[in-house]
């Protein structure tokens, strides 16, 4: 192809956009994601071709000896209308929108030079402001900040086959919002918060919990103990302009101190327990041969999922409770029975890539005596945002260890923030109660990789047992296998399911990235599992000290939950 006079090779970019980026012109898009169908609605991605035709450079293939330019007089003019006319529509309140300074149309906006706003709000638009959706424990929906661009609709309905919410209405009145218009909570919503991840505006936000930590921390009778999931290590950094996927855990740990958090640990010690009480879990029912496959359950939008669309399968999804609630029951029932005297109440904040997890630190059958086991649930985002409002200079922070006694932790715990990671932790006690292969063979069993759908088999040494095992990112790859096992076209032994694609390293609480950053993100995973001394589970002096413990007549109900109908 000729691009701008110059000749640029192409070879299976399946569109024009592509092409061009290949060459090195960042062309604008507010409704594009190479991850997603194209849409074609916002139209800033033109391109004109030598005939003076204008084309949508997303919805177009490339073809040998095509003459595009992508910045003529013509483009210019249409970017710049287009941009005016969205504005005459949208929310204008930029300086407290929690997207500002993040928000593709701002960004857009600043780069075309829109200083003026041509086409002012009729009377119409300014009577007929929407309501915000405040009812969803994870998200905030603001339609007045919507420009239709169709993204969100797509990721809920291709990726995640949820279809919360649509197009409704047409013409003047179009917009996007659950049937009738319902609050979103009561919708089948998982709250995985994928939609919000692609939302170019502040249309669909996270719910913001930063006061309620300030709150806690300020209050002098209460103790605030964190928990840091496994995938935020990888991805705090680049809010601070770091390197790509590096492991910021020692800055984080150090950041969370000058805060004021009483103690911080990380909740891969958790997820070594999880380890344990689901491989035991899934070799009793390997055992009888019973309710299989064993689905698990760390992710919760995926346990909502399940709720929602196959009560059926409840039974097969396994009983553990996500390490974040295993953290923030056992923290409880530790500081309860080993600190009497101490008469503070504590107070578990954690700190996870995923907005799911607020609505399950709410959920009834995650309480005792009526108290959340886990009080505040921060997204990664939310935890820069403190960082960046104390002031503190991340990159120059002196690095800080984890608390005791739960701030030790095996790499299997670790990996739990990548797809894959669940059930490659649970291979390696598997192996070790079963076999004799080496630990450095597992990670080529088939549970790596960002593919949506992983199917392997795993031969065990005693020549009797195979077993049939799925990874499944995105709940869209999961209905698909759960077609297939309800068909009898598969069989398997074991499923790990995660709502979001790629798994908690891509969770919507993360700074948003595509699949080289999520690659990149996974890559710093297990290179941090691999420097670490533990490798299994149970090689964790702390989790066997527990299990003597608060843990010896007490696993089930701390580790579990049935969840109700």
């Amino acid at each position: 192809m000729m691009i701008n006079g110059e000749r640029v090779p192409f070879t299976n970019e399946k569109n024009i956009l592509d092409v061009v980026r290949k060459a090195g012109i960042d062309l604008p898009t507010l409704c594009y994601y190479s991850e997603l169908s194209v849409y074609g609605a916002c139209r800033m991605c033109i391109v004109e071709d030598h005939r003076g035709s204008i084309h949508a450079s997303c919805s177009t293939p490339p073809k040998n000896g095509m003459e595009i330019w992508t910045n003529t007089p013509t483009l210019q003019k249409h970017r710049r209308t287009l941009l005016r006319l969205l504005l005459a529509s949208h929310c204008r309140e930029c300086t407290t929108c929690s997207k500002n300074g993040n928000c593709k149309l701002q960004d857009l906006s600043k780069r075309f030079g829109i200083d003026e706003v041509r086409f002012d709000k009729s009377e119409k638009a300014f009577k007929d402001e929407y309501k915000i959706d405040d009812s969803s424990p994870s998200i905030t929906r603001n339609p007045n900040k919507c420009i239709h661009c169709g993204d969100c609709v797509r990721m809920c309905s291709e990726t995640q086959n949820v279809g919360a919410i649509d197009f409704a209405l047409r013409g003047y009145n179009l917009m996007v919002c659950p049937a009738f218009d319902m609050p979103l909570a009561e919708t089948e919503c998982v709250n995985c918060g994928q939609c919000s991840a692609v939302c170019p505006t502040g249309a669909i936000i996270i719910k913001n919990d930063v006061p309620a930590v300030w709150k806690a921390i300020h209050d002098k009778k209460k103790r605030v103990v964190a928990q840091v999931a496994p995938a935020v290590r990888v991805a705090l950094g680049e809010a601070f302009g770091m390197k790509e996927g590096e492991n910021v855990m020692p800055l984080i740990v150090a950041a969370m101190r000058k805060i004021g958090f009483d103690e911080v640990y990380d909740t891969s010690f958790a997820a070594d327990l999880t380890v344990i009480e689901e491989t035991n879990e899934f070799l009793h029912k390997l055992e009888n041969g019973n309710d299989l496959p064993l689905f698990t359950s760390c992710c919760p939008a995926w346990v909502k999922y399940v709720e929602n669309k196959h009560p059926e399968l409840m039974s097969q999804v396994s009983t553990c409770k996500s390490p974040q609630q295993m953290f923030g029951s056992l923290m409880k029932a530790y500081w309860k029975e080993s600190n009497p005297e101490d008469d503070r109440e504590t107070v578990v904040v954690s700190v996870m890539p995923c907005t799911a997890k607020k609505a399950e630190a709410g959920r009834e059958e995650l309480k005792t005596d009526g108290i959340s086991d886990v009080d505040i649930v921060l997204t990664t985002e939310g935890l820069a945002d403190m960082i960046y409002e104390s002031g503190i200079v991340f990159k120059d922070l002196e690095p800080e260890a984890m608390d005791m006694p739960f701030g030790m932790y095996s790499g299997a715990g670790l990996i739990f923030g990548v797809s894959g990671g669940v059930t490659e932790a649970v291979i390696r006690k598997v192996i070790q109660d079963k076999s004799h292969t080496s630990i450095n063979n597992i990670k080529f069993c088939g549970a790596r990789g960002l593919e949506g759908t992983k199917e392997f088999e795993l031969p065990l040494e005693d020549g009797e047992t195979v077993l049939k095992i799925a990874v499944v990112s995105g709940l869209g790859n999961a209905e698909k296998l759960i077609q297939k096992i309800k068909s009898k076209e598969a069989f398997y032994h074991f499923v790990e399911v995660m709502a979001c694609p790629g798994g908690c390293i891509a969770g919507a609480g993360q700074p948003f990235g595509l699949t080289d950053k999520k690659k990149l993100r996974a890559k710093a995973l297990y290179a941090s599992d691999k420097q670490t001394q533990l490798r299994h589970a149970d090689e964790n002096p702390m989790i066997s000290s527990l299990y003597e413990g608060i843990l010896k007549d007490r696993s089930h109900e701390l580790l579990h939950v049935h969840y109700h109908k």
